[in-house]
């Protein structure tokens, strides 16, 4: 009877290890966690600008901010898609969303561009751009969330310091989140961020910002701020 009863309580002390070891090893696996939660989360991208309308270029190479605001753009939806989230993208290729090109083709453009945000009813709206100052040595990529919603603000925060931390590496000094008075921040309900991911004005900027690791490194800087969100949100 005594065996029995030690058969009986090694099996439930071996049972009860398992099952500590299975929550240990969820915690310390984060992606898979985040994949499984987040596969039902829509994530809308917005690549800045296109067409007629190429923003602002760079400084040396002329390449145009809209070539690589949709450059980042895909390799952003790369690595979210990959992390379990289903992306929407605005603008999926260089043209512009206006149309035709007659009068009035900006803002026929970001109207499309609210459009397609409120019918995706998306969980946040990430718009990216490349800044530009006509002080050459101002460098580093900075994060706006709109005026009128002061709750974005911690999520504004979160992907700042990411990205901070990249720009950290090339000896940049960390920048702010700040507040900003953009169409594309209010389109929808969901937070939503707009993100000037470095100055074209800067060569060091534009030449990093043209570079394919750089890139994914930005994606990927972007992707962890989004996942800390989620991470605090759920808490």
């Amino acid at each position: 009877m005594k065996k029995r009863i030690l058969i009986y309580a090694t099996v439930l002390v071996f049972a009860f290890v398992c099952a500590i070891a299975l929550c240990v090893q969820a915690l310390f696996a984060p992606q898979a966690v985040f994949s499984s939660a987040n596969e039902s989360k829509v994530i809308a991208i917005d690549a800045g600008h296109g067409g007629m309308d190429g923003g602002v270029c760079g400084i040396r190479s002329k390449k145009k901010e809209s070539d690589l605001n949709l450059e980042i753009a895909k390799e952003l939806q790369a690595q979210l898609e990959e992390t379990g989230f289903e992306v929407v993208l605005t603008r999926k290729t260089e043209d512009g969303l206006y149309g035709t090109t007659a009068k009035g083709f900006k803002k026929r453009d970001m109207q499309k561009r609210k459009e397609i945000l409120q019918r995706e009813n998306p969980a946040l709206v990430i718009s990216l751009h490349q800044n530009f100052y006509p002080t050459k040595s101002t460098r580093g990529a900075q994060v706006f969330y709109s005026v009128k919603r002061e709750e974005d603000r911690d999520f504004a925060m979160l992907v700042q310091e990411k990205l901070n931390a990249l720009y950290a590496k090339e000896g940049v000094k960390a920048r702010n989140c700040t507040k900003g008075d953009f169409f594309i921040l209010d389109c929808c309900y969901a937070p939503s961020l707009l993100i000037e991911c470095g100055f074209l004005s800067s060569e060091k900027d534009e030449k990093l910002l043209q570079e394919k690791r750089w890139q994914k490194q930005i994606a990927r800087s972007i992707t962890s701020g989004i996942l800390a969100y989620f991470s605090q949100s759920s808490c």
